[in-house]
């Protein structure tokens, strides 16, 4: 799981290009697969035979918003039963979204910095939780 992909799901192309180069900075060497909608992120995660690392979502997206992108991966059962880790990293933080991000299970929810320095910080913390906790093994 530590080399497999992180999908990152992000309509901005520079919030996009600051959290690569964050991963990068700290020394991730996986892949990045990075979406600029939910509905293509969707598509790549049912057909894949890959495993996937994290997914790092943001909140606030045309056509599909990060909530309903994760709701669709709750409903889908192969989805679900993979439990691929799945955190929010978004400028929106009202303690509705944020609540509401946690009511569909996600394990982190992150505001967006505005600098680099800061979005390595973050990105560390979120990349040395999930490289050391436990997965659970998916058998098909």
């Amino acid at each position: 799981m530590l080399n497999s992909p992180i999908l990152i799901v992000e309509d901005d192309k520079d919030d996009t290009e600051l959290l690569t180069m964050a991963l990068k900075a700290i020394g991730i060497k996986n892949e990045f697969i990075c979406f600029q909608n939910p509905t293509e992120a969707l598509v790549y995660l049912k057909e894949t035979k890959r495993d996937t690392f994290l997914i790092i979502s943001d909140v606030n997206m045309p056509l599909m918003n990060g909530l309903e992108f994760k709701k669709k991966i709750n409903e889908d059962s192969v989805l679900f039963s993979k439990s691929i880790p799945f955190v929010f990293l978004s400028t929106s933080a009202s303690v509705y979204i944020v609540n509401e991000a946690y009511s569909l299970s996600i394990q982190g929810y992150f505001q967006k910095p505005t600098n680099l320095q800061s979005m390595n910080n973050v990105a560390r913390s979120i990349i040395d939780y999930w490289s050391n906790c436990k997965h659970p093994t998916v058998y098909n």
